[in-house]
Protein backbone atom coordinates (compact mmCIF):
# COMPACT_ATOMS: atom_id res chain seq x y z
CA UNK A 1 0.00 0.00 0.00
CA UNK A 2 2.88 2.33 0.42
CA UNK A 3 4.38 2.40 -2.83
CA UNK A 4 1.30 2.67 -4.60
CA UNK A 5 0.40 5.96 -2.08
CA UNK A 6 4.15 7.02 -3.08
CA UNK A 7 3.73 6.52 -6.82
CA UNK A 8 0.00 8.05 -6.62
CA UNK A 9 1.83 11.14 -4.85
CA UNK A 10 4.13 10.93 -7.51
CA UNK A 11 2.09 11.42 -10.08
CA UNK A 12 -0.45 13.56 -8.70
CA UNK A 13 3.16 16.22 -8.03
CA UNK A 14 4.15 16.00 -11.40
CA UNK A 15 0.70 16.46 -12.80
CA UNK A 16 0.16 19.57 -10.78
CA UNK A 17 3.49 20.62 -11.83
CA UNK A 18 2.44 20.23 -15.35
CA UNK A 19 -0.41 22.13 -14.96
CA UNK A 20 1.57 24.86 -12.96
CA UNK A 21 4.05 25.20 -16.40
CA UNK A 22 0.56 25.23 -18.59
CA UNK A 23 -0.66 28.24 -16.64
CA UNK A 24 2.42 29.86 -17.21
CA UNK A 25 2.90 29.69 -20.60
CA UNK A 26 -0.91 30.85 -21.08
CA UNK A 27 0.25 33.63 -18.71
CA UNK A 28 3.29 34.59 -20.95
CA UNK A 29 1.31 34.15 -24.21
CA UNK A 30 -1.32 36.17 -23.02
CA UNK A 31 1.22 38.99 -21.64
CA UNK A 32 2.76 38.96 -25.34
CA UNK A 33 -1.02 39.87 -26.75
CA UNK A 34 -1.36 42.77 -24.51
CA UNK A 35 2.21 44.17 -24.93
CA UNK A 36 1.51 44.02 -28.97
CA UNK A 37 -1.56 45.47 -28.33
CA UNK A 38 -0.12 48.28 -26.30
CA UNK A 39 2.12 49.32 -29.44
CA UNK A 40 -0.61 48.74 -31.64
CA UNK A 41 -2.48 51.50 -29.79
CA UNK A 42 0.21 53.84 -29.68
CA UNK A 43 0.93 53.48 -33.27
CA UNK A 44 -2.73 54.34 -34.27
CA UNK A 45 -2.18 57.75 -32.53
CA UNK A 46 0.76 58.28 -34.02
CA UNK A 47 -1.00 57.78 -37.22
CA UNK A 48 -4.10 59.31 -36.62
CA UNK A 49 -1.85 62.77 -35.35
CA UNK A 50 -0.18 62.31 -38.90
CA UNK A 51 -2.66 64.13 -41.01
CA UNK A 52 -3.15 66.79 -38.59
CA UNK A 53 0.69 67.55 -38.80
CA UNK A 54 1.17 67.36 -42.55
CA UNK A 55 -2.21 70.04 -42.97
CA UNK A 56 -0.13 72.31 -40.37
CA UNK A 57 2.81 72.27 -42.30
CA UNK A 58 1.09 71.66 -45.94
CA UNK A 59 0.70 75.22 -46.86
CA UNK A 60 4.55 76.15 -45.81
CA UNK A 61 6.49 73.28 -47.01
CA UNK A 62 5.56 72.74 -50.75
CA UNK A 63 9.10 72.06 -51.66
CA UNK A 64 8.58 68.94 -49.25
CA UNK A 65 5.28 67.57 -51.21
CA UNK A 66 6.94 64.43 -51.69
CA UNK A 67 8.08 63.90 -48.61
CA UNK A 68 4.13 64.80 -47.16
CA UNK A 69 2.34 62.47 -49.88
CA UNK A 70 5.34 59.35 -48.80
CA UNK A 71 4.21 59.69 -44.84
CA UNK A 72 0.46 59.80 -45.58
CA UNK A 73 0.96 56.85 -48.17
CA UNK A 74 2.78 54.75 -45.41
CA UNK A 75 0.18 55.74 -42.24
CA UNK A 76 -2.36 54.55 -44.59
CA UNK A 77 -0.66 51.06 -45.41
CA UNK A 78 0.55 50.86 -41.70
CA UNK A 79 -3.68 51.31 -40.99
CA UNK A 80 -4.11 48.32 -42.98
CA UNK A 81 -1.21 45.99 -41.11
CA UNK A 82 -3.41 44.76 -38.21
CA UNK A 83 -2.12 41.13 -38.87
CA UNK A 84 0.91 41.53 -39.68
CA UNK A 85 3.76 40.24 -38.19
CA UNK A 86 5.78 42.48 -35.89
CA UNK A 87 8.69 42.15 -37.78
CA UNK A 88 6.69 43.36 -40.64
CA UNK A 89 4.52 45.98 -38.35
CA UNK A 90 7.95 47.50 -37.49
CA UNK A 91 9.59 48.15 -40.51
CA UNK A 92 6.58 50.29 -42.04
CA UNK A 93 6.82 52.11 -38.81
CA UNK A 94 10.59 52.51 -39.06
CA UNK A 95 10.15 53.74 -41.65
CA UNK A 96 7.22 56.89 -40.79
CA UNK A 97 9.29 57.51 -38.23
CA UNK A 98 12.29 58.23 -40.43
CA UNK A 99 9.94 60.24 -42.45
CA UNK A 100 8.47 62.26 -39.37
CA UNK A 101 11.89 62.96 -38.46
CA UNK A 102 12.55 64.31 -41.64
CA UNK A 103 9.59 66.10 -41.78
CA UNK A 104 10.82 68.10 -38.42
CA UNK A 105 14.13 68.57 -39.91
CA UNK A 106 12.40 70.72 -42.93
CA UNK A 107 10.38 72.68 -40.76
CA UNK A 108 13.32 74.33 -39.25
CA UNK A 109 13.79 76.36 -42.54
CA UNK A 110 10.38 77.69 -42.20
CA UNK A 111 10.50 80.44 -39.33
CA UNK A 112 6.95 81.53 -39.34
CA UNK A 113 5.85 77.30 -39.17
CA UNK A 114 8.01 76.93 -36.18
CA UNK A 115 6.40 79.45 -34.15
CA UNK A 116 2.90 78.38 -35.12
CA UNK A 117 0.97 77.06 -31.82
CA UNK A 118 -0.83 74.10 -33.94
CA UNK A 119 2.94 72.88 -34.68
CA UNK A 120 4.09 73.86 -31.37
CA UNK A 121 1.24 71.54 -29.93
CA UNK A 122 1.51 68.44 -32.74
CA UNK A 123 5.19 68.71 -32.01
CA UNK A 124 4.12 68.20 -28.32
CA UNK A 125 2.05 65.50 -28.97
CA UNK A 126 4.46 63.44 -31.36
CA UNK A 127 6.87 63.95 -28.87
CA UNK A 128 4.91 62.14 -25.79
CA UNK A 129 3.01 59.48 -28.55
CA UNK A 130 7.12 58.27 -29.74
CA UNK A 131 7.79 58.02 -25.88
CA UNK A 132 4.58 56.22 -25.54
CA UNK A 133 5.50 54.30 -28.39
CA UNK A 134 8.63 53.06 -26.79
CA UNK A 135 7.40 52.59 -23.82
CA UNK A 136 5.08 50.08 -25.20
CA UNK A 137 7.93 48.72 -27.41
CA UNK A 138 9.85 48.08 -23.71
CA UNK A 139 6.74 45.97 -22.21
CA UNK A 140 6.37 43.92 -25.39
CA UNK A 141 10.00 42.95 -25.95
CA UNK A 142 10.32 41.76 -22.14
CA UNK A 143 6.72 40.15 -21.90
CA UNK A 144 8.47 38.32 -25.10
CA UNK A 145 11.66 37.40 -23.68
CA UNK A 146 9.83 36.01 -20.74
CA UNK A 147 7.26 33.99 -23.27
CA UNK A 148 10.15 32.41 -24.85
CA UNK A 149 12.05 31.81 -21.50
CA UNK A 150 9.32 29.43 -20.68
CA UNK A 151 8.73 27.81 -24.10
CA UNK A 152 12.50 27.13 -24.52
CA UNK A 153 13.47 26.27 -20.69
CA UNK A 154 13.22 22.42 -19.58
CA UNK A 155 10.82 21.28 -18.37
CA UNK A 156 8.47 24.03 -19.63
CA UNK A 157 9.95 23.27 -22.95
CA UNK A 158 8.03 19.80 -22.77
CA UNK A 159 4.80 20.82 -21.90
CA UNK A 160 5.19 23.79 -24.44
CA UNK A 161 5.86 21.54 -27.29
CA UNK A 162 2.90 19.65 -26.39
CA UNK A 163 0.51 22.38 -26.24
CA UNK A 164 1.94 24.03 -29.59
CA UNK A 165 3.42 26.75 -27.64
CA UNK A 166 5.88 29.10 -29.84
CA UNK A 167 8.16 31.67 -28.94
CA UNK A 168 6.70 35.16 -30.10
CA UNK A 169 8.63 37.59 -32.48
CA UNK A 170 10.34 40.91 -30.86
CA UNK A 171 9.44 44.62 -32.03
CA UNK A 172 13.05 45.70 -32.69
CA UNK A 173 14.23 48.18 -34.90
CA UNK A 174 17.14 47.52 -37.47
CA UNK A 175 18.43 50.84 -38.44
CA UNK A 176 20.40 52.71 -35.63
CA UNK A 177 19.11 56.06 -36.75
CA UNK A 178 15.75 54.83 -35.73
CA UNK A 179 16.31 53.90 -32.67
CA UNK A 180 16.19 57.59 -31.36
CA UNK A 181 13.24 59.15 -30.29
CA UNK A 182 13.06 62.20 -33.14
CA UNK A 183 14.27 65.52 -32.18
CA UNK A 184 11.02 67.59 -32.56
CA UNK A 185 12.00 70.91 -31.05
CA UNK A 186 10.03 73.62 -33.30
CA UNK A 187 10.00 76.31 -30.75
CA UNK A 188 11.13 79.39 -32.06
CA UNK A 189 14.63 79.98 -31.11
CA UNK A 190 16.43 83.60 -29.91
Amino acid sequence: MSTSLTLLLITAAIVGYGIIIYNSLVRARQMVQEGYSGIDVQLKKRANLIPNLVAAVKGYMKHEKDLLEKVTELRAKASGMSDASPAERSAVEQEIGSLLGKIIVAVENYPDLKADQNVLDLQRQLQQIEHDIQMARRYYNGAVRDNNVLVESFPSNIIANAFHFTKAEYFELDDASARQVPKVDLSPSS
